[in-house]
C-alpha cells in the first residue's frame, strides 16, 4: 500500500474552558486519494497538539469536497479523559471505544418484545422493562 501524503491544517481555534477542551475545524488535503481514516487523524492531531493521550481526540462530521483531494471535519481535544467521558455524547465515546453497551441476548429481546404484545396500557411498559412511574 502507497504511503499517503496528506496536510491537516486546524482553523477556527478555540479553548472551551467550560468544557475542558480545545475546539477547531479540521481541514485535511489529500490529493488523489480517499479520505484519511479517522483514527490516522486522530493519531496525527494527538501529535500536533502533544496530547498524552490520543484517546481523549474527537474528530467527526467530515465532508469530503466535491471531486476529492479535501476533507473538513470538526475536531476537539479534552483536557483529560474524565473530562471527555463527563461531556462527550454516548454515541462518539462509543465510536472512540470508550464505552461498551451491553445489549441482552437476541432471544431475550424477542421473549420481551411477544410478551409486551399481549398486553396494553401501563402494563405494556412495564412488560417491556421500562418504569410506569412518570419522571
Amino acid at each position: 500500500m502507497p504511503e499517503k501524503n496528506y496536510t491537516i491544517r486546524t482553523r477556527r481555534f478555540l479553548t472551551n474552558r467550560l468544557l475542558k477542551r480545545k475546539q477547531f475545524v479540521v481541514e485535511v488535503f489529500h490529493p488523489g486519494q480517499s479520505p484519511i481514516p479517522k483514527v490516522e487523524l486522530q493519531q496525527k492531531l494527538a501529535a500536533m497538539y502533544k496530547v498524552a493521550d490520543p484517546s481523549t481526540v474527537f474528530v467527526f462530521g467530515f465532508r469530503t469536497q466535491f471531486g476529492g483531494g479535501k476533507s473538513v471535519g470538526f475536531g476537539l481535544i479534552y483536557d483529560n479523559l474524565t473530562a471527555a467521558k463527563r461531556f462527550e455524547p454516548n454515541y462518539r465515546l462509543r465510536r472512540n471505544g470508550l464505552v461498551q453497551i451491553e445489549k441482552p441476548a437476541r432471544k431475550q429481546r424477542k421473549e420481551r418484545k411477544n410478551r409486551a404484545k399481549k398486553v396494553r396500557g401501563k402494563a405494556k411498559a412495564a412488560a417491556k422493562g421500562g418504569s410506569t412511574a412518570k419522571k
